[in-house]
């Protein structure tokens, strides 16, 4: 039975809008595929349980803001409301007192530290260092990720020399999306010296491409690929653009699923010996389901809160599945964090 056959015998997919072409595109690459495993991501940043995968009731991977909920940037496709449920932690005794506890408390295993950026897509994280540094002598194995916005060398090596085991960026492919989406005044190449700054430390570094970021068009992705496999990354995380967080009605349209396959087939194409992960942000409902299912398809190796189905998808196409309760991008076997829930 072939793999679109196979998925519309699972029982959510029954009515779902699936491109035959497509999956019949993803299923020549099969033998490359089919025995890749795939790891589900259910980091503590949301509640999240399906009836296939449960999450974890303890806090153990949550997210940090330095800011708390403020960026001075304001993109049009994020309104900082992607800042919203992260814990804030505006002050660098905050951020101390509120791990240490949750060490205690909810057996943390590591935390994500974010924050909104100035004028110039650059977070201010140098006085949080002395307490990374404290939490990682005290709690050798607890992981640090961080979104490292734009940064040099310099500032590159302060957050690996503070103890960080992953920095996480943004990278886009064009100037257009960089003045008219992100209202800033940077080109494309201070996204590439970021990526070569970060990828000549010691830290995982993990960069992150938004499909659709230029009002739900494709326009830099396929450059922004091409300067990925430029440099030495450990994974590479794809998310999609979400139209509800503009600040008008239709500013962003809808990325069609058939351009997401197209940018997850480059990917795994471009990027073959490379961890690509589909990350938390992408369109819900049945947008996700079939976003979902082809990233399964196209042998991507991980999926943050995958969609109801999506396991038996794997498991249809006879990839092993496998859980943790990480964010995704903490996908170095080094650096993962724990499996099971803390207790």
């Amino acid at each position: 039975m072939g793999w679109y056959d196979a998925v519309r015998d699972i029982d959510p997919f029954d009515d779902l809008d699936l491109d035959p072409a497509i999956i019949a595109g993803f299923e020549r690459s099969a033998d490359s595929v089919a025995a890749r495993p795939i790891r589900f991501h259910t980091p503590t940043f949301k509640e999240y349980a399906t009836e296939e995968i449960q999450g974890c009731g303890k806090n153990s991977f949550p997210a940090f803001s330095i800011t708390g909920a403020a960026c001075a940037l304001d993109c049009d496709h994020c309104q900082a409301k992607i800042l919203e449920p992260m814990i804030p932690a505006t002050k660098p005794e905050e951020l101390d007192r509120k791990v240490r506890d949750l060490i205690m408390l909810q057996g943390l295993n590591g935390f994500l530290l974010s924050g909104g950026s100035n004028r110039r897509n650059e977070i201010p994280y140098e006085r949080y260092y002395p307490v990374v540094e404290g939490l990682k002598r005290d709690f050798p194995d607890l992981k640090i990720a961080i979104h490292s916005a734009l940064l040099d060398e310099k500032r590159a090596k302060l957050m690996e020399s503070a103890g960080v085991d992953v920095a996480m960026m943004d990278v886009i492919g064009a100037q257009e999306t960089i003045e008219q989406v992100y209202h800033l005044d940077r080109p494309v190449d201070d996204f590439e010296q970021t990526l070569a700054a970060l990828a000549s430390t010691k830290m995982d570094v993990v960069p992150h491409i938004v499909i659709g970021l230029h009002y739900g068009d494709i326009l830099g992705e396929y450059n922004a690929l091409d300067i990925v496999s430029r440099h030495g990354v450990d994974a590479l995380v794809l998310v999609v653009v979400m139209p509800f967080y503009a600040p008008k009605p239709d500013m962003f349209a809808t990325v069609p699923t058939r351009d997401v396959a197209a940018v997850f087939m480059a990917s795994r194409q471009t990027l073959p010996d490379v961890a690509v992960q589909l990350g938390c942000a992408r369109p819900a409902g049945a947008h996700k389901l079939v976003t979902d299912t082809y990233a399964v398809m196209a042998g991507l190796d991980g999926i943050a809160f995958p969609a109801e189905g999506v396991k038996a998808v794997a498991e249809a196409i006879g990839r092993p599945v496998d859980q943790q309760h990480a964010c995704c991008s903490m996908v170095v076997d080094s650096v993962g964090g724990q499996r099971a829930c803390a207790a």
